[in-house]
């Protein structure tokens, strides 16, 4: 009962801080991460393959302007909130980037199939191991289509949250050998994934990377 009621209070922390108090988003992050939000975020870069990005809830764009800025990606950002929107176009202005934003669900993406080298999301809520979730990055994604997500960091020095990461990896199915007929929920939309871990500045960044089957 407890559990499921500071479920409900951080979601509904999470949802005012992405949607009404959204101009407050930087600063609470920073502030949560020591100022190394932005770097996590960074670790993504070296897993993304090809030039065609879609970032899944591109918050205030900082990722979306990283990505436009290094001139070999095509970046394209999707996010529901309206506030979030225009806090990522006003950056992107003040860039002189052109970066198409779409406002939509990622359960409901409205792109054509296989449009996508990789997609990407940085610190999202669990939206991102939603089975519909997952089946829509694998539509858009091409043949060769790949799935990062920068899943949290944590302080060098503190141990990371025991439920986080068994969840992590009961989600992707490397804890142990899964029963027959019981594969992880990347695995049933034929998206494996793996986990990988990288050091930036003072915190240990935690990832998944899931590669669609067909993967060359």
């Amino acid at each position: 009962m407890l559990g499921s009621v500071r479920r409900s209070i951080l979601n509904l922390a999470f949802h005012l801080l992405y949607h009404q108090l959204a101009f407050t988003y930087d600063l609470v992050a920073s502030g949560v991460s020591f100022g190394q939000w932005k770097a996590g975020g960074r670790t993504s870069l070296s897993r993304i393959w090809g030039r065609r990005v879609l970032e899944l809830g591109h918050g205030p764009g900082h990722l979306l302007v990283t990505l436009a800025r290094s001139g070999r990606r095509q970046p394209i950002g999707i996010d529901l909130s309206p506030q979030m929107s225009r806090i990522a176009q006003r950056r992107i202005r003040r860039e002189k980037l052109a970066i198409p934003l779409v406002r939509c669900r990622v359960q409901a993406l409205p792109f054509q199939s296989g449009v996508f080298d990789t997609a990407v999301a940085a610190f999202p809520t669990e939206y991102i191991v939603e089975p519909r979730t997952l089946r829509e990055v694998h539509r858009v994604t091409a043949s060769r289509g790949r799935l990062v997500i920068v899943a949290g960091a944590q302080l060098i020095g503190r141990q990371p949250s025991a439920r986080f990461i068994d969840w992590l990896y009961r989600i992707t199915g490397q804890a142990e050998p899964m029963p027959e007929g019981h594969e992880s929920i990347f695995e049933q939309v034929g998206m494996p994934a793996r986990i990988e871990m990288e050091q930036v500045g003072r915190s240990n960044v935690t990832l998944v990377i899931a590669d669609k089957e067909d993967r060359g």
